[in-house]
């Protein structure tokens, strides 16, 4: 059985800044984590394992959290 290639540091810090971002976004528009998962259906520890950086989400779960927070997708994943 193989195992997946580890993730290079580099991405993993690029990741928690998009967390970062996504979290000044929310706080900005003074969402709770709990009101922005409810919003695009995700439940509420997948959503903040995002904002810490810890999970990987797909583009579709960026665009739908882009959307939930009305904001343009350019300005969650800037860098």
């Amino acid at each position: 059985m193989s195992r997946a290639a580890p993730v290079p540091p580099h991405v993993i810090a690029r990741r928690q800044q998009i967390g970062r971002q996504i979290r000044a976004v929310r706080l900005a528009r003074n969402l709770t984590q709990e009101a922005v998962a409810l919003r695009i259906g995700m439940d509420r520890a997948t959503y903040v394992r995002i904002e810490q950086g810890q999970a990987s989400p797909l583009l579709d779960t960026l665009i739908l959290i882009a959307d939930a927070l009305g904001a343009p997708l350019s300005e969650l994943v800037r860098g």
